[in-house]
């Protein structure tokens, strides 16, 4: 079964709804508010880092553009490095204790976990 990826009126196509790449609404319509309990957990990980360690926040239930504003003002105020991988924000270092309070403030129901 072969599908059209390109038509010469409307440029590329999306491969599940055969719309425009501009007028799809398969990727608003699959990213949405994460389900979890709302609890926020933040641990520490060196795992596959060379004994660097990361503090790894997940379980925040925003969306991803939300998620990326939120990691970009924590990395500021943290003044350090991050990333967001698969809705979870990596931040370089331990800053486990900072990231509890800062998402305490901002209103999250925050806990720590791991040793």
């Amino acid at each position: 079964m072969s599908r059209l990826v390109y038509s010469t009126d409307q440029g590329r196509l999306c491969p599940e709804c055969q719309q425009a790449n501009d007028q799809c609404q398969c990727k608003t319509r699959n990213a949405g508010v994460p389900e979890g309990d709302g609890i926020a957990r933040i641990r520490r990980e060196t795992k596959g880092r060379k004994g660097k360690g990361v503090s790894i926040v997940n379980g925040v239930l925003l969306d991803d553009a939300a998620l990326k504003v939120l990691a970009k003002e924590l990395r500021q105020k943290l003044s350090t490095g991050g990333a967001i991988k698969d809705g979870e924000m990596e931040f370089q270092g331990d800053h486990r204790q900072t990231l509890k309070s800062l998402l305490e403030a901002k209103g999250f129901q925050v806990k720590l976990s791991g040793g």
